[in-house]
């Protein structure tokens, strides 16, 4: 089958024919008909996440996908052939740039009936990050108050949305151009990054979301109360990650090293950093499908471009929302 891969890290990303997926048990048989392109999928090809992720190379990119069931393993027992699926497959299977991609049953969840395959696509990775930052691990409540960086990207788009359906008060940094459109989202308050400081006009904040790290993760520690919590996403990586991770000793230790001083910064302002890599989730992705389907929170697709032009897309990926491959055709049919 025909995919889009890396044969080494920092190499250029080439179309290749490849051998069909292999479907376990409990894995589901998913033909593309679309595919979400992230940032993670260039880091990736750069190799900033080689010590952690150990990818065998050559490696199918992508980690978004939208398609239809034509196979199930034979322990499968909540999908079926012709369901109409999404997902963010798990860190260990990626490969969404390719015709078709074995996804595991866990992983996968229906598609929001009320939006098309490349919408779908757009959405599992930044949804998810959104949710497990927001939800899960800032147990936002209403009243509260976010900050959220970056409004007009991927996961900023749909941080803004999940935010105000919970109920807080949200400012994000954007470009004075996508102001009108972050308030559109929901976003009470804007702060043009080129021009005004963050730090100067906010104060108080219960949650900060991260997508920058460096120098704007240090400064957003200093607008949260005591007791507040900054969310990383961009890192640097903490100790509680390499656990996760199930990493050796020595990496562990290094994430200790690399987080340790944000970390001593959160601690003498009485506030707390996490690092969030996030994982995949089918039953969070039919959490964020319920949002979807009664209008709460909508994607946000910037370019659709066909499958043939996968290398020129991930070539020219920018940082603002969110640019989707997709492989269907005029009549609705996978190319």
């Amino acid at each position: 089958m025909r995919a889009f891969v890396v044969k080494k890290y920092k190499g250029p990303i080439q179309e290749a024919e490849v051998p069909e997926p292999v479907v376990g048990e409990r894995d589901v048989l998913v033909e593309v008909r679309a595919a979400g392109l992230n940032a993670l999928d260039e880091k990736i090809r750069a190799g900033e996440f080689r010590q952690v992720l150990r990818y065998e190379l050559p490696l199918i990119l992508g980690n978004d996908v939208a398609g239809t069931v034509i196979g199930t393993g034979k322990k499968v027992q909540t999908f079926a052939p012709g369901d109409e699926v999404y997902a963010r497959p798990g860190k260990d299977r990626i490969g969404t740039l390719a015709e078709r991609i074995a996804i595991a049953e866990e992983d996968l969840a229906l598609k929001p009936a009320s939006i098309s395959f490349e919408e779908a696509a757009s959405l599992p990775l930044v949804g998810l990050t959104a949710w497990q930052a927001l939800v899960e691990r800032a147990d936002l409540q209403p009243g509260q108050r976010v900050l959220i960086h970056a409004g007009a990207g991927g996961v900023g788009t749909i941080a803004i949305q999940l935010a105000k359906h919970l109920g807080a008060t949200v400012a994000t940094t954007v470009g004075a151009d996508d102001v009108d459109f972050v308030r559109e989202l929901g976003a009470d308050h804007t702060i043009d990054y080129r021009s005004q400081d963050f730090e100067q006009l906010l104060t108080g904040y219960d949650v900060v979301l991260d997508s920058l790290g460096g120098e704007n993760l240090e400064k957003s520690l200093r607008v949260l109360r005591p007791g507040g919590k900054a969310i990383g996403i961009a890192g640097p990586p903490d100790p509680a990650f390499g656990r996760e991770l199930g990493a050796n000793p020595v990496l562990r230790l290094a994430m200790t090293a690399l987080s340790s001083s944000i970390r001593r910064q959160a601690r003498r302002r009485g506030v707390t950093y996490e690092f969030l890599f996030m994982r995949a989730s089918g039953d969070q992705l039919r959490e964020l499908t319920k949002l979807v389907d009664k209008g709460a929170v909508r994607p946000v697709v910037r370019r659709v471009v066909g499958f043939d032009q996968t290398v020129e897309a991930l070539q020219s990926l920018g940082k603002e929302g969110k640019t989707v491959i997709t492989r269907t055709t005029e009549t609705g049919e996978a190319a």
